[in-house]
């Protein structure tokens, strides 16, 4: 996009960390923004800051995992501001536990708001985005996606990958149809991410994705998604060089790497009952 100013943007998860960072980004470009979140307190502040700054934003609480919650979110966007422009897929469910200590019903749980979520998002806005010839989304998926050394929560990295590959196929769609994709992968990020992990089975390590990513900041984050809309970007990675290099030798020797991955983890911290333990 050219430029942003009188943009709308939508953003799911929005009351905190990257979401809360890239709206208020976006309201420092004039991109009008609808927050969406279960909560109505965070994303209110998030909406008051915002309008405090001179930007426009108005705060929607509804929980994705309902049906027609999409068409609800946007009747709202209609309502308020007239159209769509910008979607950003962003709500977050994440468990830990032992590959066989999760049960099925918590894979259904992550997966339907992961990703099915975003199934459900594409099909109410991607008609209208389509139609009008153009717009953005965005997806945010995960380095937990692009490598499996989460094997500690595998129902949030197996929908991160499944979010990656989605959002890969819709850039091929998209693109021509004069739709930018931008598919999110973070790393390591100061957020409340971890407030909302749930448990499961026996006490257990849980592992990073390498110390050569270190934490960095939701407000980065923010930053480099409104810019990767504004550049028409598909694939941005928080930690770029650290994240490239990874991809690059896991492709090149995927057995090496998985050998040397397995030989040397990286243990953030060890969960015991309901807390973790350094």
């Amino acid at each position: 996009m050219k430029s942003l100013a009188d943009q709308v943007a939508i953003i799911t998860g929005a009351g905190t960390g990257i979401g809360r960072a890239t709206a208020l980004e976006f309201g420092r470009q004039g991109v009008k923004t609808v927050l969406v979140g279960r909560r109505s307190e965070p994303i209110e502040a998030v909406a008051h800051a915002i309008e405090v700054e001179g930007g426009s934003s108005i705060a929607f609480a509804v929980d994705i995992a309902e049906p027609g919650a999409f068409e609800r979110i946007l009747a709202v966007a209609l309502r308020q501001f007239g159209r769509v422009d910008i979607v950003m897929n962003n709500a977050v469910a994440i468990s830990t536990g032992l590959p066989e200590d999760i049960p099925y019903e918590e894979w259904q749980r992550v997966m339907d708001i992961n990703f099915f979520s975003v199934v459900r998002s594409n099909k109410v806005f991607l008609p209208i985005l389509i139609d009008q010839g153009h717009g953005h989304l965005v997806n945010t998926a995960s380095v937990d996606g692009l490598y499996g050394f989460g094997y500690d929560r595998l129902p949030y990295a197996s929908s991160k990958a499944a979010l990656v590959h989605l959002s890969e196929g819709l850039a091929h769609y998209l693109w021509p149809k004069g739709i930018g994709v931008t598919c999110l992968c973070p790393g390591p990020v100061e957020s409340e991410i971890a407030t909302q992990l749930k448990s499961f089975g026996r006490p257990h390590d849980v592992h990073g994705p390498g110390k050569q990513l270190s934490l960095i900041s939701s407000e980065d984050v923010g930053h480099l998604v409104v810019e990767a809309v504004r550049r028409n970007r598909f694939m941005v990675y928080t930690h770029h060089e650290g994240i490239h290099e990874i991809v690059v030798r896991r492709a090149q020797d995927t057995d090496a790497f998985l050998a040397s991955q397995i030989a040397n983890p990286e243990i953030i911290f060890r969960w015991g009952g309901d807390i973790p333990v350094s």
